[in-house]
C-alpha cells in the first residue's frame, strides 16, 4: 500500500476516535467506547449468555458479516445513537427498571464472609450513609454448623484515624443464626468502618463493612404547586438548607410503581430561597398513558463541594416519597429536546457517513 494512503487511513481513524472522545464529553454513558467507563447505571446488569455460545458453529453462524464499508457503518451507528441521546435533556432521562434500581443512591449491598464447612457469616445495614447521631441498626447472620458464643461484639471506627466512634453487643435475635443491635452515628462527617466480630469454634473472625456519615444538611417540606410549562413539567419541591451553598437534586418520576424517568436539578440556596424545580420533559411522558397520581421517590439531595477538596454531603427525601396529581398534559410533546451545537454534530457525523 502506498505510504499517502496508509498515512490517510491512519489520520481518518485517529480522527473517528478524536470524535468519539468529543461527544462523550457529555455523553459518557453512550460513546464509553471511547472513554472506558463502564456505561452508567446500565452497567451494572450484563447481557445473559447467549445458548449459542458454547458452540462455535452455532456462535459463528450468529455473528453477521462484517460491512464493507466498515467505517461508515461505524460512523452511521455512533450519529444513530447519538441522535437517540439528545432527545432527552440533561434534566429529564428516561429509565428502565434496571436502571432505575441502579439510581438508588443509598442502598447497603451485604456482603457474605466465607466461613470454613460452607458456612456463611452476613452483616446486613438497612442503607449506606446515615445523619449525625441517627441510629445504625445492624443484622448479623452466621450460618453453617460451627459453633457461635451468644453475643457479638460491634464497632464503629474512622476509617482515616481507626478512632473509636460508638460499639455496641449484637444479642439474638431468634433461634435461626440472627444477632442484632443499634449503635450511634457519632463523629465528623467522613467514611467509617463497621467491624463485626464473632467467635466461631473458638476463634475470633471480624467482618468489616464500609458506611458514611453525613452532616444534617436541612429538611425537606414537600411539593409545591405542580405546572406545565414549555413541553416540561414542572415539580417545586421545596428543602430548607441549613446553610448557604450549591446544592444538586435528583429524583425518580414514577407512575403506578414503575420508574418513569430520572429527574436532577441544581441551584445555589441560601436563607431566602428554599425551592428547586425539578423538570420532566415531554419526551418521557407525551407517549404514556397517564392516568391517576405521579409520585416522586429515591429522592436525593448533595451540597456540592464549596472549593476543590472539600467532600460532597448527601442527604435523602423521605423513604415513601411523594405523590401528586399532575395537571392536564395534553400540552406536552414527544418533540427531542436537542439544542443547535447537538444538532450540529448529528448532521456532521451524518455527514461524515455518507463519504464512506
Amino acid at each position: 500500500m502506498p505510504l499517502k494512503a496508509i498515512l490517510v487511513a491512519l489520520l481518518t481513524l485517529a480522527f473517528v476516535a478524536g470524535l468519539g472522545r468529543w461527544l462523550a464529553v457529555d455523553n459518557t454513558s453512550v460513546f464509553s467506547w471511547a472513554t472506558g467507563s463502564n456505561g452508567g447505571p446500565s452497567a451494572s446488569n450484563p447481557v445473559a449468555s447467549h445458548p449459542a455460545s458454547a458452540n462455535p458453529s452455532a456462535r459463528q453462524a450468529l455473528t453477521p458479516e462484517p460491512p464493507d464499508n466498515a467505517l461508515g457503518f461505524m460512523l452511521a451507528s455512533v450519529a444513530d445513537e447519538y441522535q437517540h441521546a439528545v432527545r432527552y435533556p440533561d434534566y429529564s432521562i428516561p429509565l428502565s427498571a434496571a436502571q432505575a434500581e441502579a439510581y438508588q443512591g443509598n442502598r447497603y449491598q451485604p456482603v457474605a464472609l466465607p466461613l470454613e464447612g460452607g458456612g456463611q457469616f452476613t452483616v446486613t445495614l438497612e442503607k449506606f450513609r446515615y445523619v449525625q447521631q441517627e441510629d445504625i441498626l445492624v443484622v448479623a447472620s452466621l450460618s453453617g454448623n460451627q459453633v457461635v458464643n451468644d453475643r457479638l461484639d460491634a464497632v464503629l471506627e474512622s476509617a482515616q484515624s481507626r478512632s473509636k466512634a460508638d460499639r455496641a453487643a449484637l444479642t439474638p435475635s431468634d433461634e435461626n443464626g440472627y444477632f442484632q443491635g443499634t449503635l450511634k452515628a457519632r463523629g465528623e462527617p467522613g467514611e467509617y468502618r463497621l467491624i463485626v466480630e464473632a467467635t466461631v469454634d473458638g476463634q475470633p473472625v471480624r467482618h468489616a463493612s464500609t458506611l458514611t456519615i453525613e452532616p444534617d444538611l436541612g429538611e425537606f417540606n414537600g411539593l409545591g404547586r405542580v405546572t406545565t410549562r414549555g413541553n416540561d413539567l414542572v415539580i417545586p419541591l421545596h428543602f430548607e438548607a441549613r446553610e448557604s451553598g450549591a446544592y444538586a437534586l435528583s429524583a425518580q418520576l414514577v407512575h403506578r410503581g414503575e420508574p418513569v424517568a430520572q429527574l436532577q436539578t441544581e441551584k445555589q440556596l441560601d436563607t431566602t430561597s428554599d425551592t428547586l424545580e425539578l423538570k420532566a420533559h415531554g419526551t418521557v411522558l407525551a407517549n404514556r398513558e397517564i392516568d391517576g397520581e405521579l409520585g416522586l421517590m429515591h429522592i436525593q439531595i448533595r451540597r456540592l463541594p464549596a472549593r476543590p477538596g472539600d467532600r460532597t454531603d448527601y442527604a435523602f427525601g423521605p423513604e415513601e416519597g411523594y405523590r401528586f396529581t399532575p395537571p392536564d398534559l395534553d400540552s406536552l410533546t414527544d418533540t427531542p429536546a436537542g439544542d443547535p451545537e447537538s444538532e450540529q454534530r448529528a448532521a456532521l457525523l451524518r455527514q461524515l457517513a455518507d463519504k464512506f
